[in-house]
């Protein structure tokens, strides 16, 4: 288990339909996970998703640099907050005559509490619920969604995370603002404990809905490098238009811990 990370992006794809702003939260490729930062810790990520096709429905590359703080000081109860900038690149501070594009809101906020596994008994599941997405500047752009999570860490296996989320349906498609969410991830000490790899999913016709897997090198204690790719779900859209997602990313996760 890799305990001290903030994987995933703060991100609003800007597409013909609605999409799912999002908050850089402890996670794993893609999904929040159950880990949360403890009391003082500090973790600084710089995230860039990058378009497999250049083709006209592919959606916009995104770029976040974002900073999580635990700010709890118990041990088996965490609680973080995070804040996010976000841009794709594509407000250029004229009126666009649609939607309003992400870039135009930059900052979104996120919140985690946890409890760690074997906090309160032996073979006790870890737990976390929080919110992400949430930017104050913009309801439209706002997903505003929870989530909550369980996790447990088996002998060789590795930890196997279940859960769901819920979202304002102001930014996700009208009846497709929740889903499922379930996740793998394990340190592969056989090779490095430096080694962390995960797969993770959530679904839903929206653009949070994705199958992602990657993996990480620690090059010290507190500066790791996630590389990964994420897959939206290609569910038909009945409007017509691009896919929720839009076209498989690449993605880059620098975290900095302190």
């Amino acid at each position: 288990m890799k305990s001290v990370r903030s994987m995933i992006l703060a991100a609003a794809i800007t597409l013909s339909m609605s999409s799912a702003a999002m908050a850089t939260y402890s996670g794993q490729i893609w999904i929040p996970s159950t880990d949360a930062k403890g009391f003082g810790e500090v973790n600084i990520s710089i995230d860039n998703y990058l378009r497999m096709s250049h083709k006209a429905d592919a959606g916009s590359n995104y770029y976040d640099a974002g900073v999580t703080v635990g700010v709890l000081p118990f041990e088996k109860f965490k609680f973080e907050v995070g804040v996010d900038y976000y841009t794709d690149n594509l407000f250029d501070g004229q009126p666009s005559g649609g939607a309003t594009p992400a870039s135009a809101h930059p900052i979104y906020f996120n919140f985690k509490g946890a409890i760690p596994e074997d906090a309160f008994f032996k073979g006790m599941p870890a737990i976390a619920a929080g919110m992400f997405g949430l930017n104050t500047a913009s309801t439209s752009l706002s997903s505003n969604t929870a989530y909550g999570l369980i996790a447990k860490t088996l002998p060789v296996v590795g930890r196997i995370s279940v859960g769901g989320y819920n979202g304002s349906q102001n930014n996700y498609p009208s009846k497709h603002n929740n889903g499922l969410l379930a996740s793998w991830d394990r340190t592969m000490s056989e090779i490095s404990d430096k080694l962390w790899v995960s797969v993770d999913y959530a679904s839903g016709n929206n653009a949070f809905g994705a199958l992602s897997l990657g993996a990480s090198w620690a090059f010290t204690p507190n500066v790791s490098l996630l590389v990964g790719a994420n897959f939206y779900n290609p569910f038909y859209n009945p409007q017509g238009g691009s896919l929720p997602g839009g076209k498989p990313t690449i993605n880059t996760q620098l975290d900095i811990n302190f």
